[in-house]
């Protein structure tokens, strides 16, 4: 189970997704240099995790064969306003990643395939200005809100493959392997115009979003391994709610929610899990409690239906707005 915080309303978001793909993960250890390769691939993998997307938020990866690697990538994150009169907006973002490699050990003679199991913990914070572009007639807000994002996290393998099996491999990249670790920062920003309507007859968000960050190893890892990628996707996210005929419960309107998104990979993002932009369609029922005196104004319940042209999905959500 994954949960996950919208990035334009502080709400509590969680979601259970399988995605289908490949993804050949075998590395032969006996060439040092492919154990960095694979140092950078995770660092690679952290990036889907350090900017809210919807569409990426609980992603599991695998063909169920013995020469491709399982992958876990799970957020949990969100924004919000202050208000009106101080726009000033914060975001947070933790993230986990769990990547299975397989490394092949061999001599010349003997060939002996390990498992291994590397965990990434990430957590990534953002601060932001609303800067007002356009109020429309019936109510609705336009704002273009910059966003400085910084990220720190850790890469560590729980593999514990014990002298015997490394006396003949000493290699220094291989010490990552047995219980290594490997810190990340990150430095980047992002741009989003940001549509919001409030209105009794319905509520339609609206958010274009472009995220860079780099993200870079530093002191403190283990120090044969090192690692650096990017992270930049455009992602569209567009929501609408409105009454259900004229049902109620809790002496408010229930609402149907509409919701779509997609997630367009860029750099070297792209095409790194197979795919360049994940899609995804969501329906659901939102249950409005603000009538009573409880921190939980808004409930909403989304399945939400994931794709793009190598990859299929689904998730089911239950949301809470404060």
């Amino acid at each position: 189970m994954a949960r996950q915080l919208s990035s334009h309303t502080l709400s509590l978001l969680a979601v259970i997704a399988g995605v289908s793909a490949g993804l050949v993960t075998k590395a032969r250890a006996s060439d040092e240099s492919l154990v960095q390769q694979r140092a950078n691939a995770v660092v690679s993998l952290m990036s889907y995790a350090v900017v809210p997307d919807i569409t990426a938020s609980n992603l599991n990866i695998g063909s169920g064969t013995n020469d491709t690697s399982a992958l876990t990538i799970t957020q949990l994150g969100g924004g919000a306003t202050l208000s009106e009169d101080v726009p000033l907006y914060l975001e947070g973002t933790l993230g986990y990643s769990r990547y299975d490699p397989q490394f092949v050990f061999t001599d010349g003679n003997e060939t002996r395939t390990i498992p291994t199991k590397w965990n990434s913990l990430s957590a990534t914070g953002g601060i932001g200005w609303d800067v007002g572009v356009h109020r429309d007639r019936f109510g609705g807000n336009l704002v273009l809100r910059p966003i400085a994002n910084v990220t720190l996290g850790t890469v560590a393998s729980d593999l514990r493959i014990g002298a015997a099996l490394l006396e003949h491999r000493s290699g220094q990249n291989l010490d990552f392997l047995d219980g290594g670790t490997l810190n990340v920062y990150g430095l980047g920003g992002s741009l989003m115009l940001d549509y919001e309507l409030f209105s009794a007859a319905q509520d339609i968000d609206a958010e274009l979003r472009y995220s860079y960050q780099h993200l870079q190893s530093f002191t403190g890892t283990a120090e044969s391994v090192s690692g650096q990628a990017d992270a930049e996707n455009l992602g569209l996210y567009l929501r609408r709610r409105a009454p259900l005929w004229d049902w109620t419960l809790l002496d408010r309107p229930l609402r149907y929610v509409l919701e779509g998104a997609r997630t367009e990979y860029l750099g070297q993002q792209r095409g790194l899990l197979g795919f360049n932009s994940l899609n995804s369609l969501g329906l659901g029922l939102e249950l409005d409690s603000s009538k009573y005196d409880i921190f939980i104004t808004r409930t909403r319940l989304v399945a939400r239906y994931m794709f793009s042209n190598s990859t299929s999905g689904y998730s089911i959500g239950l949301a809470m707005s404060f």
